[in-house]
């Protein structure tokens, strides 16, 4: 039994797996819709860590740490799209 709020009685927290199931959305609408939906990602992750940076963010809790890294890599997955919708 757990509390409305999604907690066993004893207090502990129950771990919630949300983010697996945000990577399986993400992983669906890659393979529905292909590179547009690489380039869409890509494009929003990119404005996202943009702003964050120039609003003063420089370590992020990505595996690649750097923002400057973080966003080399959005913009190389974005090219990568590019290329894939053209050739495609």
């Amino acid at each position: 039994m757990t509390t409305q709020e999604g907690t066993p009685p004893g207090g502990g927290r129950t771990y919630d797996p949300l983010r697996l199931c945000v990577y399986a959305t993400v992983a669906l609408l890659a393979w529905v819709f292909g590179p547009w939906a690489v380039l869409a990602f890509a494009g929003l992750g990119f404005a996202g860590y943009w702003k964050a940076r120039r609003a003063g963010l420089t370590r992020s809790k990505c595996l690649l740490r750097d923002t400057r890294l973080v966003l080399a890599y959005l913009g190389l997955l974005g090219a990568a799209a590019v290329v894939a919708i053209v050739w495609w």
